[in-house]
């Protein structure tokens, strides 16, 4: 099965409503995603606007496929929801079907970091991305965690999620296609030398060609290296003169990474009106590390439309371990805290102990050696990765006033 855009969900939707508990009796034995919106498009919100309405809604009495796009909007909860369906083993379970393997139903992803050239489609171009779907926002191996304030605010637990595939799935990211030429091998709209026009269609007919498990796991790491290679254009100017032509910005070949998060209380409830804040080591908050990561690190923060407790952090990767940690001054650990506050819901109730400051604890989100900094808990809880995305629950303390009513046990 080969699929493009939107038919990543559909194909996973069916996949894993039809045959999840029993993929043997699938009749698709591979998937082939091309340039896949797996956890949304930037261009979702755009299509739900007015403007959006009138350019693609001319020809069909203005019917834009209202669902479709809540599902493919950046931070959706429909996509949080298929990720637990396929990808995660459910809370409180122990384990679930594997149902993307190498002995058994093989997905892969291909997807351009091109943005479009045409004058049109220049306005909805984005850093990362093939002029519509991000290339992390593409890649199947997704992380989750759960962080909980909810026991105690200073020392909040991290309790990274369980994936139900074991082996990576092969993400290949070109650097010379957009995403109306990812689906065409024998058409590309950027001109590029011979070797770099056919590897679309040599990548198609790996996947198609690939046997087993040894060969899944070998493609995974070549196709790796095809990634490595795409990113590695950002810093050498005469190898995307000589792919792409002169003209090319180097931050189309960074890697990003996704970050979606929600909020809830310790009752369940979502929370909405929330702040995170992005800094270096405790003694270290608010200078100029900080204001770096938020004005060039942070590259984009999406607040779901129909969910406010759901949102989607754009983060530039190759700008957090090559110029962040320059900005952190003095000899401290090298490493990303996140620190959370939220509005009260009401005058009753607040959210921990004073809603002005927020979370009294701040957690470590990644350092900066990525294999080797820290403790080995530490290491553990490093868990932003380029070309990924990352979901994140996070569970604050719901307290009621002294003077609100409370029941006790006898």
């Amino acid at each position: 099965m080969i699929v493009h855009s939107t038919g990543g969900l559909v194909a996973r939707e069916w996949i894993s409503g039809y045959y999840g508990d029993d993929v043997a009796r699938c009749p698709a034995r591979r998937l082939i995603m091309l340039a896949p919106a797996n956890f949304g498009s930037r261009l979702a919100s755009f299509g739900k606007s007015m403007v959006g309405r009138l350019v693609k809604g001319w020809d069909n009495w203005f019917h834009t496929g209202t669902e479709m796009l809540n599902a493919l909007e950046l931070a959706s909860p429909y996509q949080w929801r298929l990720a637990e369906q396929d990808l995660f083993v459910p809370n409180g379970r122990a384990s679930a079907p594997t149902i993307y393997a190498g002995d058994g139903i093989q997905a892969f992803v291909i997807v351009g970091t091109h943005p479009y050239a045409s004058l049109l489609r220049q306005i909805v171009n984005e850093d990362g991305a093939d002029g519509t779907v991000r290339a992390c926002a593409a890649n199947l191996n997704a992380r989750g965690v759960t962080i909980d304030f909810a026991a105690d605010e200073t020392q909040p637990t991290f309790a990274p999620w369980k994936t139900r595939h074991k082996a990576q799935i092969p993400l290949a990211v070109l650097p010379d296609r957009t995403h109306g030429s990812i689906v065409d091998p024998d058409r590309n709209d950027i001109k590029s030398p011979d070797t770099y026009e056919k590897r679309l269609g040599e990548l198609i007919l790996q996947a198609l060609d690939c046997a087993g498990a040894d060969d899944y796991a070998a493609l995974a790491d070549d196709w790796a290296a095809i990634t490595a290679e795409t990113a590695a254009l950002a810093s050498s100017e005469a190898a995307r003169d000589e792919l792409l032509g002169k003209g090319s910005d180097p931050k189309w070949f960074h890697q990003y990474l996704q970050v979606n998060v929600r909020v809830i209380d310790d009752h369940g409830a979502d929370v909405g009106d929330y702040f995170l804040e992005f800094s270096g080591p405790e003694e270290e908050r608010g200078d100029s590390s900080s204001l770096y990561f938020h004005t060039e690190v942070l590259e984009d923060v999406h607040v779901n439309q129909r969910n406010s407790a759901y949102r989607c952090l754009y983060v530039d990767h190759t700008d957090l371990v090559g110029h962040y940690y320059d900005a952190i001054r003095g000899k401290v650990a090298h490493a990303l805290f996140m620190s959370l506050s939220a509005a009260p819901p009401g005058g009753n109730v607040s959210y921990f102990g004073n809603y002005r400051t927020g979370a009294k604890g701040i957690v470590p989100l990644h350092f900066e050696d990525e294999k080797k900094s820290g403790t080995a808990a530490e290491r553990r809880i490093n868990w932003l990765q380029p070309n990924t995305t990352h979901f994140a629950t996070l569970i604050i303390p719901r307290t009621p006033a002294d003077k609100v009513f409370r029941m006790k046990k006898g």
